[in-house]
């Protein structure tokens, strides 16, 4: 039974196509295919994205990309899926995408790191619908939200051969305290509970509680902006010292004068995202 039930290939205005160009490249639009797509998720009907290089003359590694946000506010638009998955694609990669449970007409409830993490696992099967892709080889990568669900999916499976976290949550309860964007992200995400509550459901999003549940055999790559003030620095810096104590490879890479969102660091977080996946994806 085909786990993807609703494709869409995405096609733009011609003034969208030319912003495409502007901003991600030529290839991006000339040598991809980026979908959106309904998919089944623990039963439910989830929304989500892939997008594969238009060559299917050749096997391509498979990443999963995860979202940032929480509900409705950090959902990935079409034209943004076009230029942001296309550029994957365009490196040679399939990409596979959820927008969770709950959100952009999906069914369910996003739970901010709960079962909603099997939004991002159930994401590996679809890859039996994509003739370019090599269901052998697989990379993920999270943006802030994102980086939490990178980091709990990596408690789950040893699958992955590569891992990028940019501005990832890896401490819910500290960030909590120290940014005020933060705590009504978690209000708002974790529901109406007690203080106690609400300590223990953040605890258990944080991976700087459980890190030596990772998968040791995935290297990671933590980009984080040291003047972001949503998801705080100490972050992936506090992380890199749990990562050491367990032995996970990774590389640490703080941006001078770099927000959350990284505009003025894009080139050249770009480069180092594709040359991460490229030494552990396709030069085994």
């Amino acid at each position: 039974m085909s786990k993807i039930i609703q494709r869409e290939i995405i096609t733009l205005t011609t003034q969208q196509n030319k912003m495409i160009i502007s901003g991600w490249g030529n290839d991006v639009l000339e040598k991809t295919i980026v979908e959106k797509i309904t998919y089944l998720s623990d039963g439910l009907k989830v929304k989500g994205y892939i997008a594969y290089p238009k060559d299917d003359s050749n096997k391509y590694p498979s990443i999963i990309w995860c979202r940032g946000g929480y509900g409705n506010a950090g959902a990935i638009d079409k034209f943004t899926a076009r230029g942001m998955f296309g550029q994957i694609a365009s490196w040679g990669y399939c990409v596979f995408t959820s927008q969770y449970r709950g959100n952009d007409g999906s069914e369910g409830h996003d739970d901010f790191g709960s079962d909603d993490v099997n939004d991002v696992l159930n994401l590996i099967p679809l890859a039996e619908e994509i003739p370019q892709a090599n269901k052998e080889v697989w990379g993920i990568e999270g943006w802030s939200r994102g980086g939490m669900m990178t980091y709990l999916s990596l408690t789950k499976t040893n699958i992955f051969k590569a891992a990028i976290v940019i501005g990832g949550i890896a401490n819910l309860r500290c960030n909590a305290e120290e940014s005020k964007f933060m705590r009504r992200l978690y209000e708002h995400s974790l529901g109406n509970y007690t203080e106690e509550q609400f300590k223990q459901r953040c605890e258990e999003r944080s991976i700087i509680n459980f890190p030596e549940k990772l998968s040791k055999g995935t290297p990671i790559l933590l980009i984080h902006g040291n003047k972001d003030k949503r998801v705080m620095p100490h972050d992936s810096l506090d992380l890199s010292y749990k990562l050491i104590e367990h032995k996970i490879p990774f590389r640490l890479v703080m941006l001078e004068g770099g927000d959350h969102f990284l505009k003025s660091h894009r080139k050249e977080v770009d480069e180092m995202r594709r040359m991460w996946f490229e030494k552990f994806l396709t030069q085994q």
